[in-house]
């Protein structure tokens, strides 16, 4: 028998059991749920020509030919299966929980496995993820300008107990134009909100929740809207510190980057430095002058971020002052400070 679960009774199980996407390479590839394995029921070709078959001729001749382009592939499948898990009991889903969940669930079924099917599929998933991001949490946001060492003290946050959620690591970004150096390959927009999800279930929405103050975008991923929209009407706690602190973490974190990628990076700013200021910062970088570039994009990433704070829908801020060089001092003040503010 195969069971028909719900997304939220499928996702309390998938904590145990193994999760198998039965989508294409390329579906899975554009999003997937984290931590399942992708062993697809037709590859990127086959499922063009099942559903242009489909399309043309109706769903006779497509079962048809799916069944011609299987055939040959299901003692396949269950040797796959064999090598992926030990365990009696798997988790399938495919794009709305139809004929490719219903196929190789009555396939492993048969092999002598319980097999349990999400209702809907992973357009089910996806619509219950939006929702659950919608409930409110106990959100504080940590602000500062850039260089300001946020995402150290987040980290630091973390390690002392606080629950984090570390857009900027899921993002694989760290937000503005030289954020992508030293990072790997930003997952897809829909991973991206699938991933802030599997993160965001592990935490618990009584409790403080710290999140680093982003954009919307980070590099080329958008937060999605119901957490951005949270984000934006709760309480930030705004680190503050000197101009030259920061100019040395930018220094330490970024002179080691090829120097025609930051010359790149600068570029893409370059309408909003001016002229002039872009072409000391591009003469700076050749010279290794990078403390003259840091102060350039200090000026513009200030004013930029003193923008974005005033646009805020909850203008309950409050600042602390970061003065010492144990970063572990200064992550108590701001703990304290997140307790204070609440």
């Amino acid at each position: 028998m195969i069971n028909h679960i719900t997304a939220i009774e499928f996702l309390d199980r998938a904590r145990e059991l193994p999760v198998i996407d039965v989508r294409s390479e390329k579906e899975y590839l554009q999003g997937h749920i984290p931590e399942t394995l992708n062993l697809p029921l037709f590859n990127n070709e086959e499922r063009a020509v099942v559903g242009t078959l489909y399309k043309n001729s109706g769903r006779k001749a497509s079962v048809l030919k799916g069944m011609e382009l299987v055939g040959p592939k299901l003692e396949d499948f269950v040797k796959q299966l064999h090598k992926i898990t030990d365990q009696k009991q798997l988790l399938i889903y495919c794009w709305r929980g139809g004929m490719r969940s219903e196929s190789m669930a009555g396939l492993f079924q048969v092999a002598g496995y319980e097999v349990f099917v999400m209702e809907g599929g992973y357009k089910a998933y996806r619509r219950f993820i939006r929702e659950r991001l919608s409930q409110p949490a106990n959100v504080i946001i940590l602000g500062g300008l850039t260089g300001s060492g946020k995402t150290e003290l987040l980290h630091l946050l973390e390690k002392m107990g606080a629950q984090v959620l570390d857009l900027e690591k899921l993002a694989c970004h760290k937000g503005s134009v030289f954020g992508g150096f030293g990072q790997p390959n930003q997952p897809t927009n829909e991973q991206f909100e699938n991933d802030i999800f599997a993160a965001w279930g592990n935490i618990d929405p009584s409790m403080l929740v710290w999140i680093e103050d982003e954009s919307r975008m980070i590099g080329n991923v958008s937060i999605p809207d119901p957490l951005f929209e949270q984000m934006s009407r709760t309480v930030m706690i705004k680190v503050e510190t000197g101009r030259e602190q920061r100019i040395r973490r930018l220094v330490d974190e970024y002179s080691k980057v090829e120097k025609q990628d930051l010359q790149n990076a600068v570029l893409k700013i370059s309408e909003k430095l001016g002229g002039t200021n872009t072409k000391t910062a591009l003469a700076a970088i050749d010279a290794g002058d990078f403390e003259t570039v840091a102060g350039l994009a200090l000026s513009y990433y200030d004013k930029t971020y003193n923008h974005s704070v005033l646009k805020r829908k909850n203008q309950k801020i409050k600042s602390v002052s970061i003065k010492s060089d144990d970063p572990f001092k200064n992550a108590t003040l701001i703990l304290e400070a997140g307790k204070l503010i609440k």
